[in-house]
């Protein structure tokens, strides 16, 4: 049965004052299904499309962080990559982040802007707030800084060769500065924040995924996918997960508000203490203690007096999918990735892999196939992903995984269509920057339990970055 470990920084993934890249979307995926030719006879299912979303309600709270429930807001353009505390003493509040640069102010934090209405290069990973709660700065994959409110822009990495792309940020203590991190750990410090080292250069077991500063910007952790943590000038280190098997790559780190400890979050939400900081619960067990039901989580987030966190849940939140490039959505990809986004939920059927979409199996690609065949594109309801590179090849069009593919195709992850071994996985494109990154739905994926896994949505990430973010390249997309 094949599988496949995911290293997601969902792009996108934050502490009072901080933000971290999420590192992971996908935990695990399953649904490679029978070798090549095994087609299944056509599904007879028909399943209207509606807004699911997991369960969560998009951010999930424990402690004394309060539940600040927007009620049904109408669906954000993009997904959810990224959030920040208001930090100013007794308040109650936070900041969302979406990939095409919306921000979104709950409770006590105030609104000073967005991106919403831009076309940007790439998306957009990571936010942090002003000391003050009176501004907040985005940082893109690519580099770029934007800043809003009383957020002086201090400079970026926007038009710059990066090796890696930027995962996430984090503000200096004074407001007049901020560092951004790369998933290979390299570190670039703009106004006063001061630069005390990286990992750039260094060989990584699993790509970097946040970071977080010292209460006085004199030092700052990273921390890694396989839950390694690295600390730099007066960041002290209390231990990490690294050499530890995981069940779900590491997406943030929070640090106590007095430095002596921090936080890990997994992709599942389990929750791993270091130092003296408090414990008030994870997602560990599955949301409401049911193993079958684990949203995908993005990011932690301290509350201001340090007494609770709030847990970041992409797939908690409706989305149009709206083209960030903004262009007219095509006719066919629109239907395609508004059927996909309908399915997204945990574990849609009970029993060991099965799924409305086909027999109970590996269902990745019954589940793309499915997608397509309702918006109607005549092809089969294949169990194997190796298939739909064949009937695309007959039928459509292959882009090669160096190649721009549109909302709508199908990504075909692992190294070719021969085999159950190399073809591994596959996901609907909902949306592709003019960089490159593309979001992703996926079924039979997440960090549920395998056997009991769900229909989730990935990214935004660069599709020649598949292997670090996803545990897998790509070798193709398929055209319907």
């Amino acid at each position: 049965m094949p599988s496949s470990s995911a290293s997601r920084r969902r792009g996108a993934r934050l502490v009072a004052g901080l933000a971290l890249g999420l590192g992971a979307a996908l935990v695990s995926v399953v649904g490679a299904g029978r070798p090549a030719g095994a087609a299944v006879p056509p599904t007879t299912t028909s399943i209207a499309p509606r807004p699911h979303v997991y369960g969560g309600g998009g951010v999930i709270e424990f402690g004394d962080a309060r539940s600040l429930d927007p009620g049904s807001p109408p669906p954000l353009n993009s997904v959810v990559v990224a959030m920040a505390v208001d930090p100013v003493a007794g308040s109650q509040g936070y900041w969302i982040a979406t990939a095409d640069g919306g921000v979104f102010a709950f409770g006590d934090a105030a609104f000073y802007g967005s991106l919403g209405s831009l076309a940007l290069e790439g998306p957009v990973v990571g936010i942090a707030a002003t000391p003050d709660g009176r501004g907040y700065w985005l940082v893109a994959m690519d580099g770029g800084v934007f800043a809003f409110g009383d957020a002086a822009f201090y400079g970026s990495m926007g038009g710059h060769p990066l090796e890696q792309p930027i995962v996430g940020m984090a503000a200096a203590p004074g407001g007049r500065g901020y560092w951004l991190v790369a998933s290979d750990g390299g570190i670039f410090a703009f106004g006063d924040a001061v630069f005390d080292g990286s990992m750039g250069g260094t060989a990584l077991v699993s790509p970097v995924a946040g970071m977080a500063a010292t209460a006085d910007g004199g030092g700052y952790w990273l921390v890694a996918g396989d839950g390694g943590v690295f600390a730099f000038g007066n960041a002290p280190f209390y231990g990490s997960m690294g050499g530890q098997v995981l069940n779900d790559p590491v997406v943030g780190i929070a640090p106590s508000h007095n430095g002596a400890g921090y936080l890990l979050v997994a992709t599942d939400g389990g929750i791993f203490g270091f130092g003296d900081v408090a414990y008030y619960g994870s997602l560990g067990g599955g949301l409401d203690g049911n193993p079958a039901d684990v949203p995908p989580v993005a990011a932690i987030a301290l509350t201001e007096d340090g007494l609770g966190y709030w847990l970041l849940e992409p797939d908690g939140w409706n989305y149009s999918f709206t083209g960030p490039d903004g262009g007219p959505p095509d006719p066919l990809a629109a239907s395609i990735v508004s059927l996909a986004d309908a399915q997204v939920e945990s574990d849609p059927d009970p029993g060991s892999f099965c799924n409305p979409y086909g027999p109970c199996e590996e269902w990745c690609a019954l589940f793309a196939t499915w997608v397509w065949r309702q918006a109607g594109v005549p092809i089969p309801s294949f169990s194997f992903t190796g298939d739909i590179y064949g009937w695309a090849a007959a039928n459509s069009s292959l882009i090669a995984p160096s190649g721009a593919p549109e909302p709508g195709d199908a990504v075909l992850y692992g190294t070719g269509p021969w085999s159950t071994a190399t073809s591994l996985h596959v996901g609907i494109v909902a949306q592709r920057w003019l960089d490159g990154a593309i979001v992703t739905i996926e079924g039979d994926a997440g960090p549920a339990p395998v056997g009991s896994l769900a229909v989730v949505v990935n990214g935004p990430y660069l599709p020649q970055f598949s292997q670090d973010y996803n545990g897998m390249p790509i070798y193709a997309f398929a055209t319907p």
